[in-house]
């Protein structure tokens, strides 16, 4: 690894505007320069287990673009210690296309989820304590709704009683955790341009409603201040390197099925204005993270991509078949190509992951079923030869040029139930939304200026739908919509679809129990 100092020099940035955490990571204060960079995009067809490599891709790229004479500056999102010691294992790339050092981004880092998680239950302590000390904002302990969160994964968390202690004045009541990737302060950072909106938007979460049924928000707990305090050093975006020596700015966290799923607006800004490429992801598949990218974030920035690239493998497209089938699992592939060329209006690009096993057959297969979409299709080997194995993506993409406008599946006036109903029907191809009666009195209970968020639907990454087991491409199915969640923070409505839930739970052999610290420190088996 190359000193961060020489890093930060390699994007004109000075000693001043950098506070360093060791030697090899940083955060950058306000740093803005002259660029006006393109925005890449990478997302990704319905995840599988067998994992497509989306974020070795997205770092491999923008290696490739820095290989072939153009200044790319890659932005992702900061590993949860939920995925990290439950089922998936670190999220800093893998083989020769990795960010680096892997092992303290994957694990506290800059302390960036540690500053979000004590600014959130910050909020739940004035918020009980208010109603301890004769709670004078007259709130209504059954109409709590901003929950306490921890970045662990702990099905026990997701409901739960507080107060038990019998004190007077205290009244026991219902509460929950959320992983703090799916919070509302999460969310906000990413969101917020600068740090009075971050200010401003910590005032305007809505945590609970008083016993007249008016809401009360977190300014009226006089909370935004001290919230912000403790945010004030996670709100400066962290600069690290690829294993290739180039930059990368990584920050913020939110996951992309429970959340909007992208890294935040001040890092993208960021790397835009020192770039001539910002490569940036979405989590999970063109459904989840991509639309919520495009819908919500890109709304945000006033930017247009200058394409998408959709990642894929063999495998996964033989997973989405039931007999294996290439050409019947192409079908997912195909939705989430079709989804970004017509609904979005942008210009998709396939990245098929190449694996050890994968036929030329099959290869050549995939690369013709997306000609005759007129999709170009790219074999990338980022594992086997970081950016050097994605070169031909990158010069390809390098010829784009980027767009003066985009559309979107729903219009931000569109109604809560018509945004959601248009998501359905456009992105994910099912025919009908069922509303429970409690999501319907939810949508009722809007505020006014709430109508116009957009929303971020919480659903399986698994499926286009909310059924896990629905794999492929499946039509004409019913989206369940089960509750409504009001993020006045960071302005947008949560929908939660079928049986997702905000805190996940840990798998029969979580990662955790396989990992271990030699006599020397060294970490292993961090996958």
């Amino acid at each position: 690894m190359q000193k961060i100092r020489n890093i930060a020099k390699k994007l004109n940035i000075k000693n001043n505007q950098i506070i360093q955490y060791g030697e090899y990571m940083a955060k950058l204060k306000n740093v803005v320069g002259d660029k006006n960079g393109k925005l890449i995009l990478v997302s990704a067809m319905t995840p599988t287990t067998a994992g497509e490599g989306k974020t070795t891709i997205a770092i491999a790229l923008s290696d490739a673009l820095n290989f072939i004479g153009y200044k790319s500056v890659l932005s992702l999102r900061e590993p949860s210690l939920g995925p990290v010691f439950g089922m998936k294992g670190g999220a800093t790339g893998a083989g020769k296309a990795t960010v680096e050092p892997s092992n303290e981004i994957n694990l506290h880092f800059t302390g960036d989820f540690h500053a979000l998680t004590s600014a959130n239950n910050l909020l739940c302590a004035l918020l009980d304590n208010s109603i301890f000390q004769g709670n004078p904002l007259n709130i209504d302990p059954e109409r709590v709704v901003f929950p306490r969160a921890m970045d662990m994964n702990d099905r026990s968390l997701r409901d739960i009683e507080i107060g038990l202690e019998n004190l007077k004045g205290q009244e026991p009541r219902k509460d929950h955790f959320v992983i703090t990737s799916a919070c509302e302060i999460m969310a906000i950072l990413c969101l917020a341009k600068d740090f009075q909106d971050l200010k401003r938007r910590l005032g305007n979460i809505l945590v609970a409603f008083d016993k007249e049924g008016k809401p009360v928000y977190a300014k009226d707990l006089k909370a935004q201040e001290s919230m912000a305090i403790l945010l004030a050093n996670a709100f400066y975006p962290n600069l690290v390197q690829t294993q290739a020596g180039y930059p990368a700015i990584i920050h913020g966290g939110p996951f992309a099925n429970i959340a909007h799923g992208c890294s935040s607006v001040v890092a993208t800004k960021t790397a835009l204005s020192l770039g001539d490429y910002c490569v940036t992801e979405g989590g999970f598949g063109g459904d989840l993270g991509g639309e919520k990218f495009l819908s919500i974030k890109c709304r945000n920035l006033k930017k247009v991509p200058t394409c998408v690239v959709v990642v894929a493998t063999i495998k996964a497209i033989k997973l989405h078949s039931q007999n294996s089938v290439l050409s019947e699992g192409f079908e997912n592939l195909k939705r989430h190509l079709l989804n970004f060329k017509n609904v979005f209006s942008l210009t998709p690009i396939v990245a098929l992951n190449h694996f050890k096993g994968d036929s030329q057959k099959d290869i050549d297969e995939v690369i013709s079923l997306c000609k005759q979409l007129g999709v170009s299709c790219h074999v990338c080997y980022p594992y086997e030869k970081g950016g050097k194995g994605c070169i031909s993506l990158a010069q390809e993409i390098s010829t784009l040029k980027e767009p003066k406008s985009m559309t979107y599946p729903y219009n931000i006036e569109d109604k809560p139930e018509e945004k959601i109903k248009k998501l359905n029907n456009k992105i994910y191809g099912g025919k009908d939304v069922e509303f429970s009666e409690e999501a319907l009195a939810e949508l009722q209970s809007l505020p006014e200026e709430c109508k116009t968020y957009p929303v971020v639907v919480a659903k399986t990454q698994y499926s286009f739908s909310d059924d896990a087991k629905l794999l492929n491409a499946p039509k004409d199915f019913t989206l369940h919509v089960r509750r409504i969640e009001i993020k006045h923070g960071a302005e947008f409505i949560v929908v939660l679809a079928g049986k997702i839930y905000l805190m996940p739970g840990l798998g029969k052999e979580p990662n955790a129990v396989n990992m271990f610290i030699d006599e020397n420190m060294h970490i292993h088996n961090l996958k």
